[in-house]
């Protein structure tokens, strides 16, 4: 049966849900607070990750983060604040930063990816698009024996859970990534991952979700939500008042800000990441996170993006040219004679991923609300879980058998 349905976000997340409900034979609409241009969709590295899960909250991060904490140019800060929601959060990131629980999380994580990159391919494949998709892997490149015993050991889980990983010496990096001169001790190179342009598959899929029915409000905040008997019975923005049959929220670090309305508690955190574009020859052909540096390398289609950092310090999009200098420090670090320029980081960009203290996003219904699908806390992962959290929505709101496991990622667990 149709429903009329209304996505709140036009991310990544938001956009992959409307695809495969429209595909289902749904009325869809896509509201968004922004143009459509911009967010953290259009700057992140563009990674499909099977790689990536061992989740945020692992064992040791608390430790680094306060270590971190008074380096201005380190990967991961978090910024101390009075406020009940950000120390509530960090509680439950504490809680979850386990051996335990990183266990308990790293078979969702990698299969989530897995369903992700399959989607990614299939719709590759169909006449529907035409969009940049490279499946060349990862390169995990270190420059301390310390840092690679880490990686190695992550790799062998790897192994274990059934993906092709191998670990590199300097030569045998080089050899792959023979002209970009890789200045590192050696890499973990993981064969399963891929990555895209973002920029250039967001515009690409707006202009087919448009050609096909997809009602898109640009620019327009959504204000308030009317309930009636535990359901959301109208979205109330600033221009209008829609009716629907179901929600999606899919607002990324801005859901809280819905969900505090209908009285849930989903606790997210935004994260900030920087990101610097080199539109010039690099040489790099494989992606690459430099590691003690955690910034991500993408060769995407025209040019190189330099991506970095997770800056938990509420919502804003403020520069800090100490984290723009740390990711160009990094990428002259790791590959011989690459400079960014200052006009090149005169023009890096930021955006916000929402973050979840356990490091796995939200994606279902919660037992308040019986018609709003909470689809956000993706964290690094937005892009590459994008097209399997559309799939997912789609499936819960046409009560279909879902293709995954969602009790890992129910908005109502506890932490």
């Amino acid at each position: 049966m149709s429903k009329n349905i209304i996505v709140i976000g036009g991310g990544i997340i938001g956009l992959c849900s409307a695809y495969y409900l429209q595909k289902e034979g749904h009325q869809v609409t896509v509201i968004d607070k922004s143009d459509f241009t911009s967010g953290a969709s259009f700057v992140n590295a563009g990674y499909i990750t099977p790689s990536h899960f061992i989740p945020l909250a692992a064992p040791g991060m608390i430790t680094k983060g306060i270590k971190w904490m008074f380096n201005s140019e380190s990967p991961f800060y978090v910024k101390p604040r009075l406020d009940l929601d950000f120390l509530k959060w960090t509680w439950a990131f504490k809680k979850s930063a386990t051996a335990a629980k990183v266990e308990q999380s790293i078979k969702p994580i990698k299969d989530i990816n897995l369903f992700s990159r399959d989607l990614y391919e299939t719709m590759k494949k169909s006449t529907d698009f035409n969009f940049h998709y490279e499946q060349k892997g990862l390169l995990m490149c270190y420059k301390s024996d310390e840092v690679g015993e880490e990686e190695w050991e992550i790799g062998e889980r790897g192994i274990k859970e059934g993906l092709k990983v191998e670990n590199l010496s300097s030569e045998a990096a080089n050899k792959l990534e023979p002209k970009a001169g890789l200045n590192v001790k050696g890499a973990v190179y993981y064969h399963s991952d891929a990555h895209m342009t973002p920029n250039h598959f967001m515009p690409e899929m707006i202009n087919y979700l448009k050609s096909e029915g997809v009602v898109f409000f640009p620019n327009e905040k959504v204000l308030d939500i009317e309930m009636s008997n535990e359901s959301i019975s109208k979205v109330i923005t600033d221009k209008q008042v829609l009716t629907c049959d179901e929600v999606v929220l899919a607002a990324g670090s801005w859901s809280p800000l819905m969900t505090k309305k209908l009285g849930l508690k989903i606790p997210i955190q935004a994260g900030k990441g920087y990101r610097i574009n080199v539109n010039r020859e690099t040489n790099i052909s494989i992606p690459a996170i430099l590691c003690e540096a955690k910034v991500a390398v993408t060769p995407m289609d025209g040019f190189t993006r330099f991506a970095g950092t997770m800056e938990v310090a509420g919502i804003n999009h403020s520069i800090n040219p100490n984290r723009v200098n740390a990711i160009a420090k990094a990428a002259k670090s790791y590959y011989n004679n690459l400079e960014i320029s200052e006009n090149e980081k005169m023009y890096a960009s930021c955006g916000l991923r929402p973050c979840s203290p356990d490091g796995l996003p939200y994606i279902g219904k919660s037992s308040k609300c019986k018609n709003l699908t909470i689809a956000t806390g993706h964290a690094m992962m937005g892009w590459s879980l994008g097209p399997a959290t559309g799939k997912l929505v789609s499936e819960i709101i046409s009560n279909k058998k879902t293709a995954l496991d969602l009790s890992p990622f129910h908005p109502d667990r506890t932490f």
